[in-house]
């Protein structure tokens, strides 16, 4: 049962566009809508607040003369303002286009010039200097607006509220009934592995729908407070976000340096947590450094504490009862060092969410033991970032869950995940050769492999396209062998190579965070070229890679594997804003490197 008031049903049932939710949403006065530090110190906004904020950006947009329909852009990293823009620009009736802050300037030429943007929103002058370079190729770019700071050639956004006064009041309103719930809400462009990235046209249905979704299945109501670091140029964090609007519940923005973010889980307390695998896999490869870096006794208890959680775990899934003796160990060890794991997600969490790339199992089954529950889902930015969900209390480890409410799955005959429901996008802007190849007898062709068993959970295999067929004909996929690699102490990237090769092998990168200790513990200097090809270095690795290979199948294993000297990047264009490796381009970049593993001197 989904958890709301009679006020909140009745005004959902109202709200069928973004603008008209933002608009009821207000209403809620003096409740706490956002968190963000402002030098150094919490500030607080509230439902009014936001809500007289995003009229007066709306009316400042209506100023500089932007019509109910176009294009909006706003390039900037995850923050308040952005919220706020976002908010402003639905109902001023326009269409919003985020663009990741970590696109290069010719990257944000592609998504202003292909979306026919008319204004953008930058998050301070790096962001400005980006459009200034390219704003001769942007012929119907009319506006820069900056977040903070100034710019040549660009207004402030105290300036684009200040000119919104010239606008009568109810203009906003008119602009928020004007638009329909199968209208185009934002222009999504996918962060895709292969090839440019393709604007998908998403709908304020689509976005409402899918929010509902999430509310239904999760229970959420207006306590719930939700710790927004993810790029919201992704699909996943901007549902997130209509989420807590549409239930009046509390976003509190990180403070921006990545290196806080476990800082400041703790601080802001939150009772939700979604975040990309990455970040759990970081969390966790601090706390296994911790404990193997500690006394003797310590790394005991804990490795105690940790097997006997995992009985009990089991225990209690098959629907036994524990006996007194393990209850009373169970408590002793978790007192004594699983708590510690939980208290660094705070005292709150209620549930923590992982999605946009695949996970590791032994991770979630990790922190499952620990007490903290991981839903694991799935989506697509074409789904709009839902389709399955794990629910708490019905978790199923190893899956992505159900279908969440009004979403239909099946598998084709191929393996090949098939998704339908309110939430499927309309397809990708400028292209229908590409819309009509993604879609087959009306349904979202995902170019996902998976299975459902008879009870209706998912579980993903792998990617169509990043399936390696080995040259005897065995088809392996790769996303899962890396997960397991990613997820031991020393590394922190790895790609898995072999399509038509006699067996696999891996590029690895050194994980920075653990780096320091493994070259004090080697007696090195920590210096991540030099490490790479050291041979104590590389036999410590090799000790990662063999318990690895320990759970695989034979053709799964890696054979060979070589350490990278540096780290893979998002600016290098080797991972996307979503930390997925963008194998084509590592593939070709680094295929003198693969082709070498193949030519060492002694078979594996």
């Amino acid at each position: 049962m989904q958890a709301s008031s009679t006020e909140a049903d009745s005004k959902r049932e109202q709200a069928q566009t973004l603008g008209a939710m933002i608009l009821s949403a207000a209403r809620r006065g003096a409740d706490v809508a956002m968190r963000f530090g402002a030098s150094g110190e919490s500030v607080s906004l509230s439902y009014a607040e936001l809500g007289v904020l995003a009229r007066e950006i709306a009316r400042g947009l209506i100023a500089l003369g932007v019509k109910g329909g176009e294009r909006v852009a706003i390039l900037s990293s995850t923050r308040a303002e952005w919220t706020l823009c976002d908010c402003g620009a639905l109902c001023a009736g326009a269409v919003v286009v985020p663009i990741y802050h970590t696109n290069s300037p010719q990257e944000c030429a592609y998504v202003l010039r292909h979306s026919e943007a008319h204004l953008v929103f930058c998050e301070d002058a790096a962001q400005a200097q980006k459009v200034r370079e390219i704003r001769d190729e942007l012929p119907r770019l009319r506006h820069v607006v900056m977040i903070e700071g100034e710019a040549q050639d660009a207004i402030t956004l105290d300036e684009l509220r200040r000119r919104g006064s010239q606008t009568p009041q109810d203009a906003v309103a008119e602009r928020v009934q004007a638009v329909l719930p199968d209208d185009l809400a934002t222009l999504v462009y996918t962060s895709g592995t292969t090839g440019p990235p393709k604007g998908c046209l998403l709908t304020h249905s689509n976005l409402l729908s899918t929010a509902r979704m999430y509310e239904e299945r999760l229970q959420l109501d207006s306590s719930h407070v939700l710790y927004q670091f993810l790029p919201l140029a992704h699909a996943l964090a901007r549902v997130a976000q209509i989420v807590i609007l549409d239930v009046g519940a509390q976003m509190c923005f990180w403070g921006g340096d990545p290196t806080k973010i476990v800082a400041e889980l703790s601080d802001v307390e939150p009772t939700h947590f979604p975040a990309v695998p990455r970040i759990y896999e970081k969390i966790h490869g601090a706390i296994v450094g911790r404990v193997d870096d500690g006394p003797a006794l310590q790394r005991t208890l804990f490795r105690r504490a940790l097997t006997q959680a995992r009985a009990v775990r089991r225990i209690q899934a098959e629907g036994a009862t524990l006996g007194p003796l393990r209850r009373a160990r169970h408590r002793f060890g978790d007192a004594l060092a699983l708590s510690k794991v939980r208290s660094i997600f705070g005292r709150r969490l209620r549930v923590a969410l992982v999605g946009a790339a695949p996970v590791a199992r032994e991770l979630l089954e990790f922190f499952d033991a620990c007490g903290i529950t991981i839903l694991e889902g799935y989506g697509l930015t074409e789904s709009t970032a839902a389709a399955t969900l794990n629910a708490p209390g019905e978790v199923r480890l190893g899956t992505v869950g159900r279908p969440l409410p009004g979403t239909e799955v099946k598998i084709a005959p191929d393996g090949e995940i098939l998704l339908r429901g309110s939430n499927i996008f309309k397809g990708y802007y400028k292209d229908a050769e590409a819309t009509q190849e993604t879609f087959h007898d009306g349904w979202l062709c995902s170019g996902d492999l998976g299975a459902i068993a008879d009870d209706g959970y998912v579980v993903v295999t792998g990617r169509k396209k990043d399936l390696i067929i080995t040259s005897s004909g065995k088809n392996v996929t790769p996303v899962n062998i890396e997960n397991a690699l990613r997820d031991t102490r020393w590394i922190s990237e790895a790609v898995v190579y072999g399509d038509e090769r006699p067996y696999l092998v891996a590029m690895v990168t050194l994980d920075r965070d653990e780096q320091s200790k493994l070259a004090e513990r080697l007696n090195l200097a920590s210096d991540t070229a030099a490490m790479a090809h050291d041979e104590g270095v590389r036999a410590v690795v090799q000790e990662a890679v063999d318990e690895v290979n320990s759970k695989l199948a034979r053709i799964e294993q890696i054979k060979r594997f070589a350490i990278l000297d540096h780290d893979l990047t998002q600016a290098g264009g080797e991972l996307t804003p979503t930390l997925k490796v963008k194998r084509s381009i590592v593939y070709d970049r680094y295929a003198e490197l693969f082709d070498g593993l193949y030519r060492a001197e002694t078979p594996p």
